[in-house]
């Protein structure tokens, strides 16, 4: 199991109180939704705005909508957005691909949530209404590759997915995308909606499957670092962060009698190398 056995999770604290849920889509106040060097997509209700040096605006564009996420991959860029208003496909708005040299509208796609693979290529993936999948396009919009997987994509040596179908019980796995519309299936999930995953410089992918914080290498091979507690409520919220020193899990459970009320335990670990004794954590991935 490739780049699995030599990581361990060091429990150094633990706190439990009541507060918000850890959403994993909050954005601070300004922060745009992609950057590359001194470019930068920034998103509005209505808009889609690219700076350059110094925050000088270099284009707008305008639409009926919010933008929620932005990927740059060689001269274009992909923007997912949401409807402001109910739709047949329910509040999913287009995603729009640009030119990033002047923001015109290069093709207009349906996908929930994408990735960048270089050379103005992307993923984009959908999920819902019978649809489970996720489709690769070309610089042009043409649509190059399609397979029957969905969730969050890690891109680097190939393309892996940590699936996320909202099946109870899910079907969902961490798997491989190959050319040809193959899925190289890898160990199943218990969690039919696992948030983002975390990942490590050497390719480790970290997941918070359910209760529990589960370690997947290149191989897609598995091992579970860390146990915190069953869930038993698939309203509960959860996320996993880390900064290069600290892995940080917070999981909030609504009150049964008050859903807007939660109770947020978040657990702290400390991350280290065991393969050759060294016991630094890692460098953060850039």
């Amino acid at each position: 199991m490739t780049g699995i056995e030599v990581w361990r999770a060091e429990a150094v604290g633990h706190r439990q109180a009541e507060g918000s849920p850890p959403y994993e889509w909050v954005r601070r106040r300004g922060e745009p939704l992609a950057r590359r060097g001194e470019f930068a997509v920034h998103g509005a209700d209505g808009e889609i705005r690219a700076t350059g040096t110094e925050g000088r605006t270099l284009w707008t564009r305008t639409f009926a909508g919010r933008p929620n996420a932005a990927h740059v991959s060689g001269d274009r860029v992909l923007v997912t957005t949401d409807s402001l208003e109910y739709t047949p496909w329910g509040f999913l708005g287009p995603a729009y691909l640009l030119d990033l040299a002047d923001g015109r509208l290069v093709a207009e796609l349906r996908g929930e949530r994408g990735a960048a693979l270089g050379d103005g290529r992307f993923l984009l993936g959908l999920e819902g209404y019978g649809i489970f999948e996720t489709r690769a396009y070309d610089r042009d919009g043409a649509e190059t590759d399609r397979w029957p997987s969905y969730g969050h994509y890690v891109v680097g040596s190939g393309v892996r997915v940590v699936e996320a179908d909202r099946r109870i019980p899910t079907r969902g796995r961490v798997v491989r995308l190959r050319p040809g519309g193959t899925v190289v299936p890898g160990p199943r999930l218990n969690d039919p909606q696992p948030p983002r995953p975390v990942v490590l410089p050497d390719g480790t992918l970290l997941v918070l499957d359910g209760g529990a914080i589960r370690a997947f290498g290149r191989d897609l091979g598995t091992t579970v670092l860390a146990e915190l507690k069953p869930l038993t409520d698939t309203r509960t919220i959860r996320s996993l962060r880390w900064d290069g020193a600290a892995l940080t899990a917070t999981v909030a459970e609504p009150h049964p009698a008050d859903p807007a009320r939660y109770t947020v335990d978040t657990w702290t670990f400390r991350l280290s190398a065991t393969g050759d004794g060294d016991s630094r954590p890692p460098a953060p991935r850039t």
